[in-house]
């Protein structure tokens, strides 16, 4: 199927390698779906919320309070998130893995919480092995709905206040990197902010004795990040798409190729986050994001911004003229 992907792209009336990523774009979701005509069907993005014990250290300059109200923010339609969605006509869907407030249950959210957020890092691990398992298993569950209501591409975002701390020590771990090379400003530290940030991620780092990535996510993740990882594991399972964000994102990422690298067989890398230390986790997996737009927010954004770039590259495989097509002279 790959020659045969690869010969299509390259007799389109185009110059050969013109389209740059968009051929590999386009070559890469062929094969996924194992066709010379794929299709994006139902694209579905998944927005896991929850808090952090670590946050009440002060590792952001943001109180935990942040986490809910955004999440309320998403359910309201008034985020970037929402509005990159409904651009792109993406269905959005909020899952409150862990957030530590008591939501209405009549909001339109996918209520799946399974703790008041994680625990304090530097007292213990964040979760026990079952609650990591639990959540793992949840995250899907959640994807299986989409996949069942015919859903072939998939992307993810986050929302919790202190998960770049979570994502920083899961990059420690995973790669050895120094701390300081794992951590960056997060929502937006000062100079101050940054260094104090550094000092606590370095004591949490020597806190627990752990060696498998399941050990790892449950001592130093959190709640939405091994959501997202189970899900993800579980599409690779459903052979669909998954369409990758930043650097948090990309930590639950981090974790599933830990599990099973042929993952990024299925993976397409949206956007180089400006969170400093999202570089070393894609070099790590020896990949490379298609934009780099200095984007840093969090919620997938990056992901729903990139999906039109994804559908291009769709398009023109399924509907460009070849030189045959059209009756156009080819290069000798």
């Amino acid at each position: 199927m790959k020659e045969q992907l690869q010969h299509k792209i390259d007799f389109k009336t185009k110059p050969l390698r013109s389209l740059g990523k968009l051929e590999e774009v386009a070559l890469k979701i062929g094969m996924i779906q194992n066709t010379l005509t794929p299709e994006l069907k139902n694209p579905t993005h998944l927005v896991f919320a929850a808090d952090h014990g670590l946050a009440d250290e002060g590792v952001s300059p943001y109180p935990k309070e942040v986490t809910y109200q955004m999440v309320m923010n998403f359910l309201n339609g008034g985020a970037a998130i929402n509005i990159f969605c409904r651009q792109n006509d993406i269905k959005l869907k909020v899952i409150d893995a862990g957030v530590d407030f008591d939501f209405p249950a009549e909001s339109n959210l996918i209520h799946e919480k399974i703790a008041r957020g994680s625990k304090n890092i530097l007292k213990e691990p964040a979760m026990s092995m079952e609650t990591c398992q639990q959540a793992m298993d949840k995250g899907k569950e959640i994807l299986n709905a989409e996949f069942d209501k015919a859903c072939n591409i998939i992307s993810f975002g986050e929302m919790g206040i202190g998960n770049t701390s979570a994502a920083a020590l899961l990059l420690n771990k995973f790669t050895g990197l120094a701390i300081e090379e794992c951590t960056g400003r997060g929502t937006g530290h000062n100079d101050a902010g940054l260094k104090k940030k550094i000092s606590i991620l370095k004591e949490a780092s020597t806190k627990h004795q752990v060696n498998s990535p399941k050990e790892i996510l449950a001592a130093y993740g959190g709640l939405e990040i091994a959501m997202m990882c189970g899900a993800m594991l579980q599409a690779k399972e459903n052979n669909m798409t998954i369409l990758v964000d930043g650097f948090i994102v990309t930590s639950a990422l981090l974790v599933a190729y830990e599990m099973d690298k042929s993952i990024l067989d299925n993976c397409i890398f949206c956007h180089h986050s400006q969170e400093k230390a999202h570089k070393h986790m894609l070099a790590h997996m020896g990949v490379e994001a298609l934009v780099n737009l200095n984007m840093r927010l969090g919620e997938g954004t990056g992901a729903a911004v990139v999906y039109p770039i994804i559908k291009s590259a769709v398009l023109f495989l399924n509907e460009m003229a070849s030189f045959e097509d059209a009756g156009v002279t080819n290069k000798d």
